[in-house]
């Protein structure tokens, strides 16, 4: 039998196709295919699923999900499975990141309901397809919290995400001890300089 995690890796998530121009299109290199001229046009991810992963991991921090468009015609995949993502280096300095799936695919198995101890056992009301389905789904919801926050900031000020380490500076925000001293760097930024 197949291991869980080889199943939800073979596994596309997918997201809300509104998300295509405001998010995809703007931050990443998607639907382009691999293209050393990403740079050059200023995007600051290359692949679709790398800026999925961010805003997976937003939702996530905030502890927040959103569920999917019941619409199956107004969603659309990354366009490769979970187990190639981030598994060749092609972006210059970007070292290979394969181990950010492990993370996920942990964080998925805390957080969704899943009842492993009846899938050890064979109960056959908990398939493994049942809960890749579920691992599956969460991180899409958890996705789509994040697409929806990062839609909300842009609507905002439509700058926030191209100043200086902006994704930096908004999973900061998620160290306790670090709140308070980069709320102070980013108000600095803000200010004009002094003559």
């Amino acid at each position: 039998m197949e291991k869980l995690y080889d199943l939800w890796a073979k596994r596309n998530p997918e997201w809300e196709k509104r998300f295509e121009e405001p998010i995809f299109k703007t931050f990443a290199d998607y639907g382009k295919g691999n293209t050393s001229l990403s740079e050059t046009r200023g995007k600051i991810f290359g692949a679709g699923y790398e800026i999925f992963i961010i805003a997976f991991f937003i939702g996530l921090y905030f502890d927040q999900t959103r569920k999917l468009t019941d619409d199956k015609e107004e969603r659309k995949t990354c366009g490769q499975a979970i187990q190639y993502w981030g598994n060749i280096e092609t972006r210059g300095i970007r070292q290979t990141y394969g181990a950010i799936r492990d993370y996920i695919f942990a964080a998925l198995i805390a957080k969704t309901d899943i009842d492993l101890i009846a899938l050890d056992k064979g109960d056959p009301k908990v398939t493994p397809r049942k809960v890749v389905d579920a691992l599956v789904e969460k991180m899409e919801e958890y996705a789509n919290f994040g697409l929806y926050y990062m839609e909300e900031q842009l609507i905002d000020n439509p700058d926030y995400f191209f100043r200086d380490k902006a994704f930096l500076r908004l999973f900061l925000q998620f160290i306790p001890q670090q709140k308070e001293e980069e709320q102070q760097a980013q108000d600095s930024d803000d200010l004009p300089e002094e003559l």
